[in-house]
């Protein structure tokens, strides 16, 4: 997979994360939620581009998952590159809650209810 960038010139995802193949830490899943800090810390270097959509798409909580789609890039580039914002203080991770047997239990008893009344 390649980025175009706005000169319609394609860069490779090992040029994005510097050649990096692994995260530097292991706190992303598909399904972690990802969220830009607003206001940004006041030493923040300006990011790269693609560094700076990620923080553009992070403006509200979305999922790892879904930013790699957004981005159209390989969810271990995504990973690398949100491991660099998370350690530069521009965005926070929250893992998925868990969730409990009882409440499963409760929210497939109202689906089903919901669905018995179409």
């Amino acid at each position: 997979m390649s980025v175009g960038d706005e000169a319609g010139r394609l860069v490779r995802p090992f040029t994005l994360t510097g050649g990096r193949t692994r995260p530097s830490r292991a706190d992303f899943t598909l399904i972690t939620t990802v969220t830009a800090v607003d206001p940004p810390p006041e030493p923040a270097a300006r990011p790269q581009p693609e560094h700076a959509r990620i923080l553009r798409l992070c403006a509200r909580p979305v999922a790892v998952a879904e930013l790699a789609a957004h981005l159209d890039l390989p969810v271990s580039v995504v990973v690398i590159m949100l491991c660099d914002l998370l350690e530069a203080g521009l965005i926070t991770a929250r893992p998925p809650r868990p969730v409990t047997g009882a409440r499963d239990m409760d929210l497939l008893q109202k689906v089903r209810d919901g669905l018995g009344r179409i």
